[in-house]
């Protein structure tokens, strides 16, 4: 998904009360799906200080904070990142301190699987570390969402190509305990109109329902051909989400934080 919208974010101050790193802090795996990810399936990627989790830079930009960050907390992840260094929240709406910048705010939709009629597709092949420059350039051309050098290994990527050529793509994303997102679907302009992301979001949804879980995605909340495309291949909407880009100043020096 890009993320382009203006969203609000809550004013109420920061808690200072602390929950243990691992403690279940959600009312459902998917309302912080980067920390229940980390704390789950995806813990060897983690990442850690403190209570912070996050993937490791070449993976994901997802930083997962506690739902009840302190200040604590939030020096933590001053440490952890360094002067001018910068992090992504999935569905998150408190803000950061004051001396952070906030790089952008975002509004999406939540979709999870209520009928998708998944099945595998023949001419979909499965993408390996070897594939990567060209699924870069892919992700490069059409603005699926982040996509980095090592994002391949979080789950299954399936690919469509046409003389040779990488022409359509989508995979696996976050993976918080019972669930997949679906990510990186993308297909390239001069071969839009064919069907190819949708056949692909249906191979990649059959894979996760095989192993047991449940298919999901994100939307940005104003890009209505794919929202329209999610719900016709049987999605539904869940909840609305937000996500924030935050960046701490080149010249910040916040010392403190547990290791």
């Amino acid at each position: 998904m890009s993320l382009r919208d203006p969203l609000p974010l809550d004013t109420a101050a920061r808690p200072q009360a602390a929950t243990p790193l691992g403690a279940p802090t959600a009312a459902h795996p998917l309302d912080n799906p980067a920390r229940s990810a980390l704390t789950g399936p995806h813990a060897h990627f983690a990442e850690r200080r403190g209570r912070l989790l996050r993937y490791p830079t070449d993976v994901s930009p997802w930083l997962a904070l506690p739902d009840d960050p302190t200040d604590a907390d939030w020096a933590d992840a001053a440490a952890l990142l360094g002067p001018g260094g910068s992090f992504a929240l999935a569905g998150y709406r408190v803000p950061p301190p004051d001396d952070w910048e906030i790089t952008f705010r975002a509004e999406g939709l939540q979709f999870v699987d209520a009928g998708l009629a998944a099945k595998p597709d023949e001419e979909a092949v499965r993408l390996t570390p070897a594939d990567v420059p060209e699924m870069l350039d892919l992700v490069e051309r059409t603005r699926p969402g982040p996509f980095f050098p090592r994002t391949i290994e979080m789950g299954t990527y399936l690919g469509i190509r046409r003389g040779g050529a990488l022409v359509a793509m989508a995979g696996e994303r976050m993976r918080p305990p019972g669930h997949t997102e679906i990510s990186a679907v993308c297909t390239a302009p001069e071969f839009r109109g064919q069907g190819l992301a949708a056949r692909l979001v249906l191979a990649v949804a059959d894979g996760i329902r095989a192993r047991g879980d449940t298919p999901f995605l994100h939307a940005a909340a104003d890009n209505t051909s794919a929202i329209r495309l999610y719900e016709s291949l049987g999605f539904r909407q869940r909840r609305v989400t937000s996500f924030l880009g935050v960046r701490l100043p080149e010249a910040a020096n916040r010392p403190g934080g547990t290791v």
